[in-house]
């Protein structure tokens, strides 16, 4: 009688969630967390069906808010991100009355020489899709002081599981240097930042983050390495909730369906996978001074081309450097708009950009540098389309073309479908090279330590 009295209850409760999800998202989450506390205290908690059920409402609630993420003018969101490399870069001719480094994400922030007492200010930096990521910036610190990964679904308080699955916004720093080795896939909770800013921490040899269904995250300063496929076991995802995980594929970072996501100054390669994949929905994303090398399939962006969903989909991919031991997919994209800016292409083997099913790809002030293969010069790749890409709006503008790298155009005029980046013309190649190198060697390998 007793479990047949929670079985009504729950079942009560979850057309309540339901019809809550479609009038306001802030009480249905409210609902989804009372729902997992009597889940966990029934005889019922490994349900099969009830499971599948918490996942459709998570999914349900993600779709609501990725759809109120969405920009309705990307082309004006572009030009948000050129004026603000124009102001970054005429502060960087002032010399020494400035210390702007002409990045306007490392400007807003590195100019503060107490920048370790201020560290929330990071979350006002973001450029792009992603800019309105906030993170933890309105919770509580969380100090991460044992690297351990012991038990996935009773992580124990001060590891980074631990932090990574409550419920109230935290910005997670670190005590010391540490790697950590996840016995499975770390899945985030919304409004999160982990900051590595000022030791260097490893997350390698294991399972590594999923950004599933949540929103508000920002992942700074980490190095994301040899990721492996984990799965097909019981995982927390929240103090009220665990379940049954599948087999990750071992990417360094999965977005799915998850909104305001902000990925900054990591470096990330050699994983089973992806190195950044965002599917199943996944917008307003930016994906900033990242060192990517030593990888295959670098970072997908949409679930297959039959999934429409994936329209919504709109990332800024900027001040990234891809480097040595790269192959393809930097991008590769299947619908949405992707603004690539300012990136530092010197290493591909098949091509840098791809696509398929009508992405639109904004291309505006990179320096690709072709590989000596004669039949790997082309930064574009269209996928299987059978002649149908000639109407994809793909623009290249003040990209800088090197060892006879070209883009190959499609689609309607930059006119009419692209914002113009006249603050981005191409540098000559040697200043070109000496800006990204002092960049690399500053942003990936140093610890922020003024």
């Amino acid at each position: 009688m007793a479990v047949n009295i929670k079985i009504f209850a729950l079942c009560s409760l979850l057309v309540f969630v339901i019809f809550a999800s479609s009038v306001n998202a802030r009480s249905s989450v409210e609902d989804k967390k009372e729902l997992q506390k009597l889940i966990n205290n029934s005889t019922i908690a490994e349900s099969t069906n009830l499971e599948l059920e918490i996942f459709r409402i998570k999914e349900d609630i993600a779709i609501e808010k990725n759809d109120k993420a969405v920009d309705e003018n990307p082309e004006m969101v572009a030009s948000m991100v050129n004026m603000n490399i124009r102001n970054s870069t005429e502060r960087r001719k002032l010399g020494f009355l400035s210390c702007g480094t002409g990045n306007p994400i490392d400007d807003c922030w590195r100019c503060d020489r107490n920048w370790q007492k201020h560290r929330k200010r990071l979350a006002d930096c973001a450029i792009g899709f992603g800019r309105n990521a906030i993170g933890g910036r309105d919770g509580k610190y969380y100090v991460v002081t044992d690297p351990k990964d012991d038990d996935p679904v009773n992580p124990r308080p001060g590891t980074l599981r631990h932090a990574a699955i409550q419920d109230e916004p935290l910005w997670i720093i670190f005590k010391r240097d540490m790697v950590i080795t996840l016995k499975q896939e770390l899945l985030m909770n919304s409004f999160k930042t982990i900051d590595a800013r000022g030791v260097n921490v490893h997350i390698a040899n294991g399972g590594c983050i999923t950004i599933q269904y949540v929103t508000n995250v920002i992942i700074h300063g980490l190095h994301i390495h040899d990721c492996k496929p984990t799965g097909n076991a019981m995982v927390r995802s929240s103090p009220s909730h665990y379940g049954w995980r599948t087999m990750a594929d071992g990417d360094a970072i999965s977005i799915f369906g998850s909104s305001h996501v902000w990925v900054d100054h990591n470096s990330l390669s050699n994983c089973a996978d992806g190195l950044v994949d965002a599917i199943m929905g996944s917008t307003a994303i930016t994906i900033s001074n990242n060192f990517f090398t030593h990888h295959n399939e670098v970072m997908l962006l949409g679930h297959s081309d039959t999934y429409d969903r994936d329209k919504i989909m709109q990332v800024t991919i900027a001040y990234n450097h891809f480097g040595e031991g790269l192959v393809q997919r930097m991008p590769r994209c299947r619908h949405g708009y992707f603004h690539v800016v300012n990136n530092d292409y010197t290493h591909w083997e098949m091509y840098a950009i791809g696509g398929s099913a009508d992405p639109t790809i904004n291309s505006q002030g990179n320096r690709y540098l072709a590989p000596v293969n004669p039949n790997a010069k082309e930064v574009t790749h269209r996928v299987i389309t059978q002649g149908r890409w000639r109407h994809w709006n793909w623009r290249s503008e003040g990209d800088l073309m090197l060892n006879g790298a070209f883009f190959t155009p499609s689609g309607k005029g930059a006119a009419a479908s692209y914002a113009r980046a006249s603050s981005l013309s191409a540098k000559p190649s040697s200043v070109v090279a000496s800006l990204y190198s002092c960049q690399q060697n500053f942003l990936f390998f140093e610890t922020y330590t003024n």
